[in-house]
């Protein structure tokens, strides 16, 4: 039975795209869906002797690329409309090698001032300590000040989507503009918004990086990092910070990730319903201090969001505190029963995780009532809506009495 190949993905609907891309069937086993191939190596040809040892489209060693990362390859680039992609082990390493590849000494970059703690930490130390990169810090909201931060040595404008944990939305459209003019790449983590959801390269970024750990699995059992962007790019980034730097994704969490795809498309658009009913009804609570959350109109770039994201939702993911002082915070946490206490987001289950006010890279730049109460990031799962409004309503009983 024939399947798509990798040159007619390109025709197929996201949902049939989630289902049939990058799957194989296997040649051996007659199995529908493609294997786990543990291997580390592969066979050679006859002769070896002629080969590009560190060539990343033919499996030969599986620390350049083996069989499920190619398949995982080929479906990402697909899904996020890339011409390729670059796996890794992690979001850390797949954003690690984005700023390896295409930054040198001397090189100046501009980044989102709220952003992922390691990048903060990677363009605030880092970085500029041991190769003397320089970064700015801009507010992602204020494109007058990204247009003012450019400088003659500027090579890269990183940003995310909707960024973490403040849920600040970037204008995508006009940073593609001011990095064009900068002639600057523009790179895009967009973990918070996955495809089909948003795709940034659509709008001309450059380069999208998700931690596949988060929504694309959506499990919570497998860690991953992808880069995805032309062909070109994504060449320099497989062999300059995959090769020969070795943060390769294992064939199982390749595998892992592949399978969880398949149902990314259904789990965001029952996530993000139910992220704005819930986010409604926290804003609607008197002893909750703050919501933020795109979906509300009291956000301040609401108008931008419902723009960019052309109405197909805001995300998953909302910050908010209860009113009180940090052990409030850590009470109300306490008092969940169906929400889970625990890192990380985009996974099928609902979690929540207690941020105080200060100790994280960039946090004096968070907004006031960030720093007054500290934050909840709570990232919404496939629990039915209802259960989580009454979890939440009977943690805030117990927190506060009933009311």
């Amino acid at each position: 039975m024939s399947r798509p190949d990798k040159h007619e993905l390109s025709t197929l609907s996201f949902n049939t795209l989630s289902v049939h891309g990058g799957n194989e069937i296997d040649k051996t086993s007659g199995a529908i869906r493609t294997p786990i191939v543990m291997a580390n190596s592969y066979l050679l040809p006859y002769d070896p002797s002629t080969m590009d040892w560190s060539d990343t489209e033919a499996p030969s060693y599986t620390r350049n690329s083996g069989h499920n990362q190619i398949c995982l390859q080929r479906k990402l680039a697909a899904m996020e409309g890339g011409k390729d992609a670059a796996v890794f082990a992690t979001g850390v390493a797949a954003l690690h090698a984005v700023f390896f590849t295409f930054l040198k000494s001397g090189d100046h970059v501009i980044v989102g001032d709220v952003t992922y703690e390691a990048v903060w930490r990677l363009f605030a130390e880092l970085l500029p300590q041991r190769y003397k990169i320089e970064a700015t810090f801009v507010d992602m909201g204020d494109m007058e000040a990204v247009r003012a931060a450019v400088r003659p040595n500027t090579k890269l404008i990183h940003t995310e989507t909707i960024a973490n944990p403040t849920t600040k939305v970037a204008d995508i459209a006009t940073l593609v503009s001011i990095a064009r003019q900068a002639g600057a790449l523009l790179s895009v983590d967009s973990t918070f918004t996955p495809p089909p959801f948003f795709r940034p390269l659509a709008l001309g970024a450059d380069l999208v990086i998700h931690s596949l750990t988060k929504y694309i699995n959506g499990h919570g059992d497998a860690m991953g990092g992808v880069v995805v962007g032309s062909k070109e790019l994504i060449h320099h980034v497989k062999a300059d910070a995959l090769v020969d730097l070795g943060g390769t994704i294992s064939p199982f969490n390749a595998w892992l990730i592949t399978r969880g795809s398949v149902t990314l498309p259904l789990r965001l658009k029952q996530q993000f319903a139910t992220a704005q009913v819930v986010a409604d009804n926290l804003a609607r609570d008197e002893r909750v201090a703050y919501v933020t959350y795109p979906g509300l109109e009291s956000h301040d770039q609401h108008q931008l969001a419902k723009a960019q994201f052309a109405g197909k939702g805001y995300g998953g993911v909302m910050a908010f505190a209860v009113e009180g002082d940090p052990d409030a915070q850590n009470r109300f946490v306490s008092n969940l029963k169906v929400i889970t206490s625990a890192v990380s987001l985009g996974h099928d289950e609902t979690l929540i995780v207690h941020v105080g006010g200060s100790g994280r890279g960039g946090a004096e730049r968070y907004p006031l009532n960030f720093q007054k109460y500290g934050h909840l990031r709570l990232s919404i799962g496939l629990e039915d809506p209802e259960d989580l409004i009454a979890d939440i309503k009977n943690a805030l009983d117990e927190t506060f009495g009933r009311s």
